[in-house]
């Protein structure tokens, strides 16, 4: 061991630090420790929400509590004060009779030699002063000079005197002797108030009286003014909760209504609204709720009405339109043709304007009756409902979608037995029909089509439900695109559509069918993967 003041130590102590700084690499330990696995922390639950009842009830239980408790606790300070104070009187009183007793009161008229022949300690001792009537039980008397208790006493709980345990003898001869009365603290006998006064011959006595009486008291009432004010707490809750409960019965109507507004269904149609809240007296707040909540329940049914007067203009406009057009559509089809039987030669730009004539009265055909069954469709006009196999019904839609588009490849599976539906064959067909002309006309050649017909009993199904499903490997739709692929007139953008032509009223044609037949339609998509499904309701 190198010690202090040799020549190595302070190398020796160098070397130490930089070990201590930087230790030696342990050669045993050929791989790191891999990092302790952290523990996930918890989602931070908010706090469930507090209902106005709930609270009104809370602000009534701590009204309640703090009135409660002001009261209780200046009752019982009251109380306290008043019978410490008693108890004082009774010590002064006790006071004044030991001064008599112990000759502390003389006649002023007296001679002095007359005062120094008086005996200043009775042979007595603390006895004299406990003797005083009027003593209660558990009274200590002392006699003290300096600081010392020389002589005292106590009375028993039968009157007798008894001698109290030595170790209360410095507490009593620490009385300050000026006619106060003080509390002090006896280990083994309790709380006392005492006092204190001179006499002659530099003695001093001592009065203690026990505050077992006023303590016992003040704690009663003090459980007296708890249990009342628990039992006052409990019926204020009780009455409470039946008053708010019959004071918010108006806001519960106000919120009935509403939950049966939303439920409405608004979007279209001739909307009834609920009655109005019946109101008590609007100069109540709930009464003013109630109020303008039936206001806006009238306007909102005037602009309901008013919506669904003119969505029926529109309707009827649209129906009266296609009809109209289709005489027209149909003459200059049928002249463009009777045109192309002429005997005679045309010319060439003539027959190429003939066959434009041709194709584009027909598109604007098929647009008008499409207009037409959309409108007829809106207007609730009720549908067929004759049973419908759909297991020949989408054979025949993929094979007439293969002859149409021999560039893709078309794919159908449907169970071995027949699935029935009832409802319109014609519509139905048109239905799987405009989905195969979706996913022929917007995916490139080479798409894989598969078109899938099953009976929706799987988990997560409703029973008794047919479910159709056109799927395509093709470039998907936008995301931006899905939300009003449904609509009328809605177009898919460039990268999708492969050719132009579309009306845009194909999906918007399902859908009205769709939901015609009590069903619903559902589309799916992301690159390579687009999905529509359509779920109709089977034939028992």
């Amino acid at each position: 061991m190198t010690h202090p003041g040799t020549p190595g130590y302070a190398a020796a102590a160098r070397r130490a630090a930089t070990e201590r700084a930087h230790p030696p690499a342990d050669p045993t330990a050929d791989q790191p420790e891999p990092p302790a696995a952290t523990v996930p922390a918890r989602p931070h639950r908010r706090p469930a929400p507090q209902t106005l009842r709930r609270r009104l009830l809370v602000v009534i239980a701590a009204l309640v509590v703090l009135v409660s408790a002001i009261v209780g606790l200046v009752s019982v300070a009251a109380l306290h004060n008043q019978l410490l104070a008693r108890l004082d009187a009774q010590l002064v009183q006790a006071t004044d009779r030991a001064a008599r007793t112990l000759g502390d009161e003389r006649d002023e008229r007296e001679e002095p030699d007359e005062r120094e022949d008086r005996v200043p300690l009775p042979p007595e001792g603390a006895e004299a002063l406990l003797r005083i009537p009027g003593q209660p039980v558990g009274a200590i008397a002392a006699l003290a000079t300096d600081r010392a208790v020389v002589t005292f006493g106590a009375i028993g709980e039968e009157g007798e005197f008894i001698d109290p345990p030595q170790a209360v003898a410095p507490v009593l001869a620490s009385v300050p002797t000026d006619r106060t009365p003080v509390t002090i603290e006896l280990d083994e006998l309790g709380e006392y108030r005492a006092i204190a006064a001179p006499t002659d011959g530099g003695y001093s006595f001592v009065v203690a009286f026990p505050l077992a009486d006023v303590n016992a008291t003040t704690a009663q009432l003090a459980i007296t003014v708890a249990v009342v004010a628990l039992a006052g707490l409990a019926a204020a809750l009780a009455l409470g909760a039946v008053i708010v409960r019959r004071a918010l019965v108006p806001l519960d109507r106000v919120t009935e209504t509403a939950t049966l507004v939303s439920e409405l269904p608004l979007a279209r149609g001739d909307v009834e609204l609920p009655e109005e809240v019946p109101v008590d007296d609007e100069r109540t707040e709930v009464g003013r709720l109630g109020t303008a909540f039936n206001r806006m329940l009238g306007h909102v049914s005037s602009s309901l009405s008013a919506r669904e007067r003119s969505e029926r203009k529109v309707r009827r406009f649209v129906a009266d339109a296609s009809h109209e057009l289709r005489t027209p559509l149909a003459s200059i089809r049928g002249y463009a043709e009777l045109t192309r039987l002429h005997g005679g030669e045309l010319p060439p730009d003539v027959l190429h304007a003939l066959g434009r004539i041709e194709a584009e009265s027909l598109r604007m055909t098929d647009l008008v009756e499409d207009l037409l069954l959309l409108a007829r469709l809106d207007e609730g006009r009720e549908l067929r409902h004759d049973p419908v196999d759909l297991t020949r019904l989408v054979v025949d839609a993929v094979g007439d979608a293969q002859v149409a588009a021999p560039g893709h490849d078309w794919r159908v599976e449907v169970p071995d037995d027949a699935v029935t539906v009832e409802g319109d064959a014609s519509r139905l067909t048109q239905v799987v029909a405009n989905l195969l002309a979706n996913a022929r006309t917007h995916t490139p050649d080479g798409t894989e089509v598969v078109v899938r017909l099953e009976r929706a009993d799987g988990v997560g199904a409703q029973p008794g439900r047919v479910r159709i499903t056109v799927a395509d490997d093709g470039p998907g739709i936008d995301e931006g695109l899905r939300t009003t692929l449904f609509e009328r007139f809605a177009r898919g953008d460039a990268s999708r559509s492969r050719r132009a032509g579309s009306t845009g009223l194909g999906l918007a044609i399902v859908k009205a069918v769709v939901e015609a037949h009590r069903g619903t339609v559902d589309v799916r998509s992301e690159p390579g993967a687009t999905e529509f499904v359509v779920d109709l309701p089977a034939t028992a």
